[in-house]
This record gives C-alpha cells, structure tokens and sequence, in this order.
C-alpha cells in the first residue's frame, strides 16, 4: 500500500456548482438552429410550442395509467391491473419519441412534474382510489382531450411543412391512443350475459 502523500490535493467532486451557475444553455419556450433540418425557426417555434403541449399530456396520461395500475380493485383487477401496466408502458414510450422530436427541432422538451402539471390540459385525478369504472372513464377522457388535440397538431404541422412532426403525432402518438381507447372502452360496454344451449 502507498503512503498518502499529504502535498497531493484529494479528488473531490465540486459540489453546489447550480448556486452561482452561469446563464441557462437554452431558456425554455426558445429555439435553436442546432440540425440543419430544412425547417424556419418559426416553424420549428410552433412544432415546438404543440409537441410540448402534447409532451404534458403524454406524460400526464402515463402517470394516470400508472396510479390505476396501482390502485384498481374489483373483479376485473387482474385483466385491468395488467391493461394500464402496458398502456403505462406504451406512453412511456411516447414520451421519450416526443422529447426528441423536440431537441431535434432545437427546443428544449418540458420535463419535471410541476411544469407538466400547470402545462397540461388533461383534469388532475384525485389522490382517492376509485372504482373501475370511473378510472376508465377518467382515462377516455384523457385519451379525447389527447386526440382532439392531435388532429389540429397533425393539421399544423402538415400546414407548415413539418412533416417529421405531422408523421410523429399522426403515425405514434395518434396511432397509440386510438388504439388505448379501444381497448380500455371495451371494459364498460354493457353487454346482455349470453346462455350456451
């Protein structure tokens, strides 16, 4: 073993560097031409400006998937408890497709809970625990609100030349949550019990 040689400084991670940190990289609601993508700043301003609305969303939507993923009771827990875990899954992704489209754009991409909170547009749930069925419909709701808003997201982009946004809303995002709401609607279809002869 080698003496320690007390005229050698010590490796120390340099701690609290954020109180006297300089001017941010990049202020949020802001673009920059980082890729040369073929796109104006003003356009790349607005895809911006909606994805990051549709990020909130997204992310809203996964943490609701996640909370009835924890909190489902009733007959069908089993089939439900497993359905949002997927679709929590699935959101996830969306989120990450989401944020990069934004970073490629030269934006910076929402991220921390508080931001998505006043940023969203889908209702806050309660703390409280609810029946099934009221999650699913909480959940329809969302997808709605998510889809309405991908319809005029989709037209925009395609309005103003961002194909890369118009394909990732309408092929992803869009294609993801119409097919969520199906399989979460069919949880409370009332259908008539059917008697095998």
């Amino acid at each position: 073993m080698r003496p320690v040689d007390r005229n050698q400084p010590l490796v120390q991670p340099i701690l609290n560097q954020q109180k006297n940190a300089p001017a941010p990289l990049q202020k949020y609601g802001t673009v920059a031409q980082r890729l040369p993508i073929g796109l104006s700043e003003q356009v790349r301003q607005e895809s911006v400006t909606m994805l990051n609305q549709l990020l909130a969303d997204t992310i809203t939507l996964r943490d609701m998937y996640k909370k009835h993923h924890w909190q489902v009771v009733g007959p069908t827990f089993y089939q439900l408890h497993l359905l949002y875990d997927k679709h929590y899954e699935e959101q996830s992704e969306l989120v990450d497709t989401i944020a990069e489209r934004i970073q490629i754009l030269g934006g910076v991409a929402i991220a921390m809970a508080a931001d998505v909170a006043e940023l969203t547009s889908i209702p806050r749930p309660p703390k409280d625990r609810e029946e099934a069925p009221v999650q699913v419909s909480r959940l329809l709701e969302a997808h709605q609100i998510m889809l309405k808003n991908c319809h005029d997201f989709a037209k925009r982009a395609d309005d103003s030349g961002d194909d890369g946004t118009n394909d990732l809303v309408v092929s992803d995002v869009m294609r993801a949550n119409e097919m969520q709401v199906w399989f979460v609607s069919e949880h409370v279809v009332d259908t008539p019990l059917a008697k095998a002869d």
